[in-house]
């Protein structure tokens, strides 16, 4: 149970002090009974709101897929740099999401958000193995030797030895090439220093899966939306 206007509150209508003035005029019920306390203890879940004449759906967490654009911060705050939450619509801020895992600055595609702890641990920790999958763009040609030194595991510049992953060449030539790449990790710069340890350098990386999830193709970079019931489920899965 929970007190009414910390619910209503955590959905971004007001300030406890503003959501007491709302109940005052009569403007909100709680199971078609008009409210006089806005301390009433309720269960959000369960009952049914109704503010202003609109009924009022509670959740507890939001779940969102976003096509990340360049030269925005996968964090929830910087003082210098646009990030990921403030591209969201203020009905989704009040949430408070937290990115799953980071993309760099200049990297685009798929980021999940959400505001649900237990799942983003579960979605970045190496422990679960959950399959990250990334397209990229290299400055060289990509060849069969880089492929076994991939799914040997590469060792970074600081000497860390990353985990087998999967680099798959859609087409290569001497003036670079293009590649998939199945990681599950997600160390500082992976990608990138992976490819630095083979002489290579990453020109354009975007993520296109997370897990089994696709980025969604309707997505402009810069846009997102709420994932489904089935998309949720699938995350949870892991």
């Amino acid at each position: 149970m929970e007190r009414l206007d910390k619910v209503l509150s955590n959905l971004g209508y007001g300030t406890r002090k503003e959501i007491k003035q709302v109940v005052k005029k009569g403007l909100v019920k709680v199971n078609d009974i008009l409210v006089k306390d806005n301390g009433l203890q309720i269960d959000p879940e369960k009952d049914k709101i109704v503010i202003n004449g609109e009924e009022i759906f509670y959740r507890k967490f939001i779940y969102l897929m976003m096509n990340k654009p360049d030269g925005v911060v996968s964090a929830t705050y910087d003082n210098r740099d646009e990030t990921v939450i403030d591209l969201l619509e203020i009905d989704h801020q009040v949430f408070e999401p937290f990115p799953v895992g980071r993309l760099d600055k200049d990297t685009v595609g798929l980021l999940l958000l959400t505001n649900d702890g237990e799942l983003n641990h579960r979605l970045i920790s190496p422990k679960w193995k959950v399959d990250k999958v990334y397209y990229a763009k290299i400055d060289k040609k990509v060849v069969e030797s880089d492929v076994e030194k991939f799914k040997n595991g590469i060792t970074l510049d600081d000497g860390y030895t990353c985990k087998e992953a999967k680099l798959e060449i859609i087409s290569a030539s001497d003036k670079g090439s293009e590649v998939s790449i199945t990681i599950q990790e997600g160390k500082y710069h992976q990608v990138k220093r992976m490819f630095e340890a083979v002489g290579k350098s990453v020109v354009y990386l975007k993520r296109t899966e997370f897990g089994t999830l696709p980025l969604d193709n309707d997505l402009e970079e810069g846009e997102y939306r709420e994932l489904t019931d089935e998309e949720v489920a699938i995350l949870k899965s892991f």
